[in-house]
């Protein structure tokens, strides 16, 4: 009996990412229980009188049980209410989407370049293997895998915003008066999460490659006289792509954590600079909807990589139940 796995892939990842998602919403309600001090005190301060915290406590139903704490604030969630910041007195939902869009066109900018150009120079050392190019490419790679990425953006910054002046050091983009400008601020924080993402995928690529290039229907394929052009990018890529896509999706995955700190370097307005500001202010409603926020992210790439790699892989597009 023959079973599209897509419809089950799709149906089994979403349910385990809500799972997922539930998993995170309890760490991170119980990380936030462990800080010292409570929601009152954060709001009103160290000079705070007790009569003023025990109304503000009352108000706020903080003396219920943490359980049914937690089940209130999911339900709000639930209901698309994430709380209110203590900090930015507003909605977190409607607080973090326009971080979470400018996370998102960082990262979408960084993936926008990366994919090409890791498996591009991917090729490019797997076309000679043991030659310059291939000595000269893992070298680099080893390079890029050694070094991190707050490293390469506080160099990136002295070389090309203070010395050469090519480039603004702060990725200030709500200053921006044209997605050129946009384009031009972001080009450092873009180039660090490259340097930093590439090197893994290059390296997956051409192993994969290489090894896809001795198999028999690829030359078979040569055999048959097709040009090398088709029997590298018809026959041979697609098969030696699964290898790569996964590097891709793992790189996505760190996408989603690494970019806060290059948000943090380049002081980029995105999720990641909110989250960290959030936390220094103890502001836990903020806290709880950016880490939610975050990990959603997190999940729906990995699903996305899922299915990439169904598709790209003809032999898992249907099996025999």
């Amino acid at each position: 009996m023959r079973v599209a796995p897509i419809p089950r892939l799709i149906v089994t990842r979403l349910a385990l990412s809500v799972l997922s998602l539930f998993v995170v919403s309890l760490i991170v309600f119980s990380a936030v229980e462990l800080l010292p001090g409570d929601t009152a005190e954060r709001i009103l301060g160290r000079e705070a009188t007790k009569e003023s915290l025990a109304a503000l406590r009352t108000q706020l139903r903080l003396s219920d049980p943490a359980p049914e704490r937690y089940a209130r604030w999911l339900g709000g969630i639930v209901q698309g209410d994430f709380g209110r910041s203590l900090v930015a007195d507003r909605p977190v939902f409607s607080y973090i989407a326009g971080y979470l869009g400018r996370t998102l066109l960082l990262g979408g900018l960084a993936l926008l370049i990366h994919i090409p150009l890791s498996i591009g120079l991917g090729l490019l050392a797997a076309a000679r293997p043991d030659g310059a190019s291939d000595l000269a490419l893992s070298a680099a790679v080893l390079i890029g895998m050694s070094i991190p990425e707050f490293v390469v953006g506080i160099f990136l910054i002295m070389l090309l915003a203070n010395d050469l002046q090519l480039f603004p050091p702060l990725a200030l983009i709500d200053q921006a008066k044209s997605f050129g400008d946009v384009i031009h601020m972001l080009a450092l924080p873009v180039i660090t999460l490259n340097f930093a993402m590439t090197a893994y995928v290059v390296r997956q690529t051409r192993n994969s490659m290489i090894e896809v290039l001795k198999s028999d229907y690829v030359r078979m394929a040569s055999l048959r006289g097709l040009s090398p052009l088709r029997v590298l990018f018809v026959h041979a890529l697609p098969n030696a792509l699964s290898p790569a896509i996964n590097a891709i999706a793992l790189n996505a995955s760190w996408l989603v954590g690494g970019i806060v700190v290059v948000e943090v370097v380049f002081n980029y307005p995105g999720l990641g600079r909110l989250l960290v500001e959030s936390i220094r202010f103890h502001d836990v409603p903020m806290i709880q909807g950016a880490a939610l926020a975050l990990s959603a992210a997190y999940i729906a790439v990995n699903l996305v990589a899922d299915i990439a790699t169904l598709l790209l892989n003809p032999k898992l597009r249907t099996r025999t139940a």
